[in-house]
């Protein structure tokens, strides 16, 4: 069974006012994160914008964090390319490097039957030794993965016990796979927006960028101590602040431009293509802060 549990943070990719990584922010980032309390560290992922990255650039990221956390934490590092040969290669990169998985979604395929999916992921096993996070997210490859076909991939590949789950309503969709496998350990998404709801399913955590990862560790170590009056009304709290970041469209670039205030990394700016956001969403973001009293955004909050 997976050792991967709690809050997970995805990693943002930090950039310079050139668009080029930034190394020096990506390390200070990471430091944040983990000064923050997150159990561990997805990069590379949707919102670490690993797609508008060359390979090279993907594994230049992969390094630095690696050297970075050293060993501190947990690391999952995002490995889905359309190129099968190319997904394989991260994946062998990442295991190597000493990362404790890979996630990996399937590419747009032109047959996405399930036979064709689960031939997919049994490829991918085969050719690498270490832990495989299937990541179940719709929008980004058209592919729609069923709670029967999770339960066959869960069941027959070993490597495979770690899902994250993005395909809404989750909640109803982690009972149902449940109904068919106990072998995942079920991570959430969708920027936290259900963590709650989805613990009390019996997620294993969740993968989220979100700028605030202090109030969702503070929400999930309540949960599992069985304070769940405390961590409801932490989340009840904060959940304003979780549902303006995950505006679709502009959530990556309201993130970076939270973790820029939060002085986390230098520039917020995405590489392009990106949904900008007006003076009218900054000054939200100064609304919003001031009505859940963060006063300091610099600061970590207590919880």
């Amino acid at each position: 069974m997976t050792h991967l549990r709690g809050i997970f943070n995805i990693l943002a990719t930090p950039f310079d006012s050139d668009y080029a990584v930034d190394y020096a922010s990506l390390r200070q980032l990471v430091g944040f994160q983990l000064g923050l309390g997150a159990q561990g560290l997805t990069i590379l992922g949707v919102m670490g914008e690993a797609a508008k990255l060359s390979v090279d650039e993907r594994r230049a990221v992969m390094d630095c964090v690696m050297d970075e956390v050293a060993g501190a934490a947990p690391i999952v590092v995002g490995a889905s390319h359309t190129e099968l040969a190319t997904c394989i290669a991260l994946s062998q990169a990442a295991f190597a490097a000493g990362a404790d998985g890979v996630m990996i979604a399937p590419p747009p395929l032109e047959d996405r039957s399930n036979p064709a999916i689960l031939a997919l992921y049994e490829q991918i096993a085969e050719r690498v030794d270490g832990e495989i996070v299937v990541q179940d997210f719709p929008p980004l490859n058209g592919v729609v993965m069923s709670p029967s076909l999770l339960a066959q991939i869960a069941q027959r590949i070993p490597q495979a016990r770690t899902l994250k789950l993005e395909d809404p309503p989750l909640m109803q969709k982690i009972d149902a796979i449940r109904e068919q496998t106990d072998r995942f350990a079920i991570f959430g998404g969708l920027g936290g927006m259900f963590l709650l709801e989805e613990l009390n399913r019996g997620a294993a955590g969740t993968m989220t960028g979100f700028a605030f990862t202090e109030i969702l560790v503070a929400v999930y170590a309540a949960f599992v101590a069985g304070e769940r009056s405390r961590a409801a009304a932490l989340f009840d709290k904060y959940v304003p602040l979780i549902r303006y970041e995950n505006q679709p469209g502009i959530n990556l670039t309201i993130r970076k431009a939270l973790l820029q205030r939060r002085g986390a990394i230098a520039n917020a700016t995405p590489r392009p293509p990106f949904a900008a956001i007006d003076a009218g969403t900054q000054a939200e973001i100064d609304w919003l802060l001031r009505r859940v009293s963060i006063d300091e955004p610099t600061q970590k909050l207590a919880l």
